[in-house]
């Protein structure tokens, strides 16, 4: 990461500590302190980290909106596997992450210098964000106007110029490849101005818009959330001017749609947010084809000079929203995720669920269907589900709308009105599967660490997952999950199966169907590093409830077949037969003629596994809160409640290529020349048509004033001086081909060889 202030007085490089992985980790890189140095015009470069492919791997404090973060290329233009992509996590669960990247440029197989002497090759994004400081530094001292030059600005300036990479979507490469020249004309012709970082909203453009262009929108799906980031490059400090604006395009049916604003009521430093909820109006529920419009925001920021009318400087920039609508599907097409009772690190310590992973003590990537379930969610996507994230309470989902809830690696708690509300739900027609993890306080303590940055022993809050809470969830149909803990390769449905980590099934009712495999008791190696196979550990179960018109419920005890973090088989397959159960009532035959079919675990002298004692959760939890003794529920919050902008109807066409819209206000890259620079300082040699000045060098080679005589004799004097050149090695050439080759003497024998040899004696050596 480089530091440097616009007028170059002083900058040093400055490479984060491992483990910054998100903004909220304060004792790796505190963000305040970012915060203080952009605010005092430091320009900030940073990597955004080598965990790729995996998504939402993003580090701190390249994930921040003041800084510029950089990710990595190799020398043909791809996206070096090792460069992290976004979303940005710290919005999770109740938002949608940003957009990060900033840009990418050479990261892979870069020559440097060696430590002691010679080259070599490295790579890694801490490779080419040095890269992008050596251009900050190089524009910044270039530019005519340096006063204009700060970390907005110059963010602006090179995220404007960014050539776009095909093929690649904005969660890799944000917005593209970083373009020098490009940067130096546009910062060269700036004005103070504010952006949006994504400077539109297009869901149809694949794949660069993905995830959002992977999935239409219909009415009654939860609002499609895009957050945009505001970069101010007017201030340090700025606001929103009343509000902004939604203006649907008639000719494009925007009227089709609903657009619901929330923003920064402060813009600070030198960037805000505008988040962006897009439904569909209930007109068209049945409509298909696409709407457009535009929201409009207008920023103002102090003036430096007091003398500016009014003493604020504003900017006016327009947002173009562009969404493919289709009919509402059939509810056995619809899975909602739960996103809201998902946990990670930071800030309290959720452990990892594969316990072999131990270079990766943390669960950290979001378990978002865009981060670490990205997979998952592409598969969905391609056997025709739709997916849907809720990001609040069971309590504010309307039921009859899914086929299917999904619940993966849970580690929240939950209130007693969700649960209420869910067994409601079930015996109404919703169906669950739930992929659950190992849990078992033994290996809880075992795992904890010394953190030496905080200097204290770090317990978990939870195991893999919060099995406790899920058995509060699933007990009214007499089921459970075990404090086992379990890992084996296993084949099932004639498929290889991979169960890392996972817990068993205590509990089932007896009608149900339960799968069982024979595993090795991971708990038992963690513990007293022995070995052991237990045979018949229950692993799977299907129920249907009693209920008429009931859903049905799947249990799974390991979810790190379909997360992509760890993954090494995947169960998607799995997955789909799970799907089609739930939805469809459809038994897999694959399943319930297994013959690892068991009886139901009854279990009810088995004892449950419970909440590990003096556990803070609660310091994390949305659900619970301190209280003298156990933690308490808090209160049931409201739901969100989305207050749809008052549209302005506008009776005119769209523009048709939205991405050719994202450069600054104030510039136009086809008309941008580079600045006439003989007035104040001279030229080595006039430039060449489509030649850039970026090269000139400054003072030159040739004294006094550089006119335009001068100009047009030095091309004549380098011509004859060049004949010159060429008649001189022509007639040396010439001269050595007709010249006689020199015989070369021959050797005499010394005349003692010469009598020897006479002799007939052989000399001696």
């Amino acid at each position: 990461m480089l530091l440097t202030t616009p007028f170059l007085k002083k900058s040093f490089f400055l490479k984060p500590r491992i483990g910054g992985l998100t903004s909220l980790d304060h004792p790796f890189f505190p963000v305040d302190k970012v915060w203080e140095l952009t605010a005092n015009k430091v320009i900030m470069v940073s990597a955004i980290g080598n965990d790729g492919p995996l998504y939402g791997t993003l580090n701190n404090p390249a994930d921040q909106m003041d800084v510029i973060g950089v990710g990595g290329i190799d020398f043909e233009d791809n996206i070096a596997r090792f460069s992290s992509r976004g979303m940005t996590t710290w919005e999770l669960p109740g938002g949608y992450g940003r957009v990060k990247p900033d840009i990418v440029t050479y990261g892979s197989g870069v020559r440097g210098s060696g430590l002691k002497e010679g080259c070599r090759s490295l790579s890694g994004t801490s490779v080419a964000s040095p890269v992008v400081a050596g251009a900050v530094t190089l524009l910044a001292s270039t530019v005519l106007n340096r006063e204009l030059v700060n970390p907005a600005s110059m963010k602006q300036a090179l995220i404007a110029s960014a050539r776009r990479l095909p093929g690649v979507n904005m969660f890799e490469q944000g917005h593209g490849k970083l373009d020098l020249i490009r940067a130096y004309q546009i910062l060269n012709s700036y004005k103070p101005q504010a952006s949006l970082s994504p400077s539109y909203i297009d869901l149809t453009e694949c794949p660069y818009m993905w995830p959002y262009c992977s999935q239409p929108i219909y009415y009654g799906g939860m609002p499609t959330i895009v957050n945009v980031t505001i970069l101010n490059g007017m201030g340090v400090t700025g606001r929103i001017v009343d509000k902004p604006i939604w203006q649907p395009y008639l000719p494009q049916n925007g009227d089709n749609i609903d657009v619901a604003i929330s923003y920064s009521p402060v813009l600070w430093p030198w960037a805000g947010y505008l988040a962006v909820s897009i439904s569909v109006a209930k007109k068209a529920a049945s409509w298909e084809g696409i709407a457009q419009g535009h929201v409009m925001v207008t920023v103002a920021s102090p003036a430096e000079n007091d003398s500016e009318v009014g003493g604020e400087l504003t900017s006016t920039i327009k947002l173009p929203i562009k969404v493919r609508i289709v009919a509402t599907p059939p509810r056995s097409k619809r899975v909602l995720w739960d996103q809201y009772h998902n946990l990670r690190y930071p800030p309290g310590y959720f452990p990892r669920d594969n316990l072999r992973m131990k270079n990766d003590p943390l669960d950290w990537n979001g378990d978002h269907i865009h981060t670490n379930f990205r997979d998952m969610y592409q598969h969905l996507r391609s056997m025709g589900y739709f997916v849907e994230v809720l990001g609040a309470p069971f309590s504010c989902f309307d039921a009859s709308q899914y086929g299917t809830l999904l619940m993966v690696d849970s580690e929240e708690e939950y209130f007693p009105e969700e649960i209420t509300k869910l067994r409601r739900d079930i015996d109404n027609g919703l169906s669950l599967i739930i992929f659950s993890d190992w849990y078992n306080t033994s290996v809880m303590r075992k795992v904890k660490f010394y953190d030496e940055n905080t200097r204290q022993w770090w317990m978990p809050d939870t195991g893999g997952a919060n099995v406790p809470a899920l058995n509060d969830l699933i007990s009214v149909w007499g089921m459970a999950f075990s404090d086992g803990l379990y890992e084996g390769d296993f084949t099932l449905a004639d498929h290889d199966m991979y169960y890392a980590s996972g817990c068993s099934i205590a509990r089932f009712p007896e009608d149900g169907i339960v799968i069982a495999k024979n595993l090795k008791d991971q708990g038992l190696e963690v513990l007293k590093q022995e070995t052991a196979v237990v045979e018949g550990v229950p692993i799977l179960g299907l129920y249907q409830t009693h209920s008429e018109g009931g859903g049905r419920i799947a249990l799974y005890g390991d979810s790190n077949c379909i997360d992509d973090s760890h993954r090494q088989k995947d169960c998607f397959w799995l997955l789909d037969a799970l799907l089609q159960y739930t939805s469809y009532s459809m038994t897999p035959p694959s399943l319930t003629h297994s013959h690892s079919r068991v009886a139901p675990p009854a279990g009810a002298e088995q004892p449950l596994p419970q909440r590990l004692e003096g556990n803070h959760l609660y310091r994390y939890s949305k659900v619970l809160e301190a209280h003298l003794g156990d933690p308490k529920p808090r209160p049931l919050p409201a739901c969100p409640h989305l207050s749809w902008a008052k549209p302005q109807p506008l009776n005119e066409t769209a523009p048709s290529n939205l991405w050719k819209h994202q450069k600054l206000l104030s510039v136009d890259l086809d008309k941008v020349a580079l600045p006439n620079m003989k007035s104040y300082r001279p030229q080595v040699r006039p430039l060449s048509p489509g030649e850039s000045g970026a090269w000139d060098i400054p003072g030159g080679i040739m004294p006094g004033r550089y006119n335009q005589e001068v100009g047009q004799t030095i091309p004549v004097f380098a011509f004859l001086g060049a004949m010159v050149v060429l008649s001189f090695f022509v007639v040396q050439l010439t001269k050595a081909k007709n010249k006689p080759k020199r015989r070369k003497p021959r050797i005499k024998r010394p005349t003692y060889l010469q009598q020897q040899t006479t002799a007939g004696k052989n000399p001696t050596v």
